[in-house]
């Protein structure tokens, strides 16, 4: 057996175990790239840590360490209320802020599972609270998230663009964020309308406390399923009052006003500091040109420094298994590199003889891996394994890149992925058993059809 294809199973295995033993891929991808580096390649640990991605490293960190701050400050709860104000409280429009939201924040930023951790609580309570689909809700939460997800200073925008920078192949980081973000906003509207969202038009408006709005005046009334026969207020007895007073009726969309409503932040002096420190990391990244993760640790350490308390527990709170995850699968994908598996994969690929077959069989690869596991790993792992293929120059590596990291990130409404694990963790009352199924049965579908689509779309035009 050739080093290249024991290489090639070792990453299978790795994929296989961290799907079925809950092991973090990035750690066991360390542990490979160990083995198959020293073992097969005749590698020394210098050249193992020649894959490490360092830069990457300093995003993460730097990006969930400013966020945990604005977690902990009460930031990003005063972002999702001031949303909600800003629709006038309309229920139709509450799935689309909480779909606009998490994309603003992996837009600028917050790493995927970061973001719906954020978002998926509140967003769901939602949808008990005003008699809204979880899965539609859920579904919201989770493609905003990936539709903001491929902005040049996201996460996955840096991964994406710095692994095709490395590889020297063409790229356009705005085309990448415009597929990805155009991809998940139509599958929200599909869900959007197929979920009942259209109905949602119906009902009235919503306050801060929890409660609707409209509410109709009933002169005269009977009494209701109580009360004394003097005001005609319904009270808790079996009388049958017939006063002639006025009582307030709620409205048939009315709902009560729940203990557990969402209290509103207020706008202090450190959620005004947080939020002109994300203002100020987009600037600097996109005006200024500055390294994403050194400009978000510097002003964490800025908050951190003037709020201690509201900081304290932040470093523990950066997504270290996402940062040992992407590290650990870089950091074999450059032993592959090294020991010239990439090439060897890539000209396989190649042999099959009809690059649109190949095209989108890769892109299944990724969907179905990535809804049981990372898309940031199979993603990392992915496209250096295409490059041989796609220098070849029969297919445009723009369209194929963005085929490739919509393939698999639309995909994470799975129950088995981490964000779908978060959306149904963060459902309140409801059937678990029920909506696991409806996650599982709606991430199936999406695993079916998306992949052919974006390649429809995105490749066999041969954009790039």
């Amino acid at each position: 057996m050739s080093p290249e294809l024991v290489s090639i199973l070792v990453l299978a295995v790795v994929f296989v175990i961290a799907t079925t033993r809950s092991v973090n891929m990035g750690a066991l991808a360390f542990a490979a790239a160990f083995g198959v580096g020293t073992l097969v390649a005749g590698l020394d640990a210098d050249g193992v840590f020649a894959g490490f991605p360092g830069d990457l490293f300093v995003v993460l960190v730097g990006v969930t360490y400013l966020f945990a701050i604005a977690r902990a400050n009460g930031t990003t709860d005063w972002l999702v209320h001031a949303a909600v104000r800003l629709v006038r409280g309309r229920v139709a429009l509450i799935p689309w802020v909480m779909f606009a939201l998490t994309g603003a924040l992996t837009a600028i930023g917050a790493v995927s599972p970061a973001a719906v951790a954020i978002v998926a609580p509140i967003a769901l309570s939602f949808a008990a609270r005003y008699r809204i689909s979880p899965l539609l809700m859920g579904a919201m939460v989770v493609h905003g998230a990936q539709a903001g997800g491929f902005s040049p200073i996201s996460i996955y925008g840096s991964i994406v663009n710095g692994i095709v920078e490395r590889e020297k192949l063409p790229g356009s980081g705005i085309t990448l964020f415009l597929a990805s973000l155009l991809a998940n906003l139509v599958i929200a509207g599909v869900v959007f309308v197929v979920c009942g969202g259209l109905k949602l038009w119906s009902r009235g408006a919503v306050t801060d406390t929890g409660t609707e709005a409209a509410e109709a005046k009933d002169t005269g009334g009977t009494g209701g399923t109580g009360g004394d026969g003097g005001s005609g207020a319904a009270g808790p007895g079996n009388g049958t009052g017939t006063g002639t007073g006025t009582r307030t009726v709620p409205s048939p969309t009315a709902v009560a006003t729940r203990p557990d409503a969402p209290a509103v932040v207020p706008l202090t002096v450190p959620v005004v500091a947080t939020l002109v420190s994300l203002v100020a990391l987009v600037v600097a990244v996109l005006g200024f040109d500055l390294d994403a993760g050194l400009t978000a640790i510097t002003l964490a350490v800025v908050l951190s420094t003037a709020w201690p308390d509201d900081s304290r527990k932040a470093v523990s709170e950066i997504a270290w298994p996402t940062v040992l995850l992407i590290c650990g699968v870089l950091t074999y994908v450059g032993v592959l590199d090294e020991m010239g598996t990439i090439t060897w994969a890539g000209e396989g690929v190649g042999g099959i003889g009809v690059p649109l077959l190949a095209a989108v069989l890769l892109c299944y690869i990724g969907a179905i891996v990535s809804a049981f596991a990372s898309s940031v790993g199979i993603m990392g792992a992915l496209i250096p394994l295409a490059v041989p293929f796609l220098a070849q120059g029969e297919i445009g590596a723009v369209g194929m890149v963005a085929a490739l990291a919509v393939s698999a990130t639309v995909v994470d409404v799975s129950p088995f992925s981490t964000n779908g694990a978060l959306v149904l963790a963060a459902a309140p009352d409801v059937d678990r058993e029920r909506f696991f199924r409806q996650l599982m049965a709606y991430g199936g579908i999406v695993v079916t059809a998306v992949p052919a689509v974006v390649w429809l779309v995105m490749v066999v035009p041969g954009w790039g």
